[in-house]
């Protein structure tokens, strides 16, 4: 399945989360992988702070560029906020053991998946954020559905 939105503000992009989050508990219960793609200032925290949001978070949800993850507990749900952008080689994530911490079950949103991408768990869902003159363009494709029985 794949969807196409037009990203006009800041509302827009969480409301895209919000529909991510309603799709994630859908299709995926409590055990998924997001991978966030996108140029620097595409929107791709913007975009988890509305899964996030939509989980039920309250608090503030900032940009995990500098500590590579920030973790969530949420309703019950564990939810990794991981961004990979200072990441240079895909073995430094065994490194800084965040590879054990992505193998465990949860909901995995991953900004940068590219800098690491053959030592992640596959993406359930894929999601490409560009810049477009005034507006974002977002480009949603879900590639795996668990099995809901």
């Amino acid at each position: 399945m794949r969807l196409q939105r037009v990203l006009r503000n800041e509302e827009e992009t969480l409301a895209l989360g919000q529909e991510l989050a309603a799709l994630l508990r859908t299709m995926y219960s409590s055990d998924a992988c997001v991978w966030l793609h996108g140029d620097l200032g595409a929107g791709k925290t913007t975009l988890s702070r509305g899964i996030l949001r939509a989980f039920g978070h309250q608090g503030a949800v900032k940009s995990p560029t500098y500590t590579l993850l920030e973790p969530y507990e949420v309703a019950g749900l564990r939810v990794l906020h991981v961004d990979l952008y200072r990441i240079a080689r895909a073995d430094e994530l065994a490194f800084v053991g965040l590879d054990d911490l992505l193998a465990e079950p949860g909901i995995r949103l991953i900004e940068w998946p590219e800098r690491a991408a053959d030592v992640l768990p596959p993406a359930d869902i894929s999601v490409t954020l560009t810049i477009e003159d005034d507006h974002r363009r977002a480009e949603v494709n879900v590639i795996t559905a668990q099995d809901s029985a």
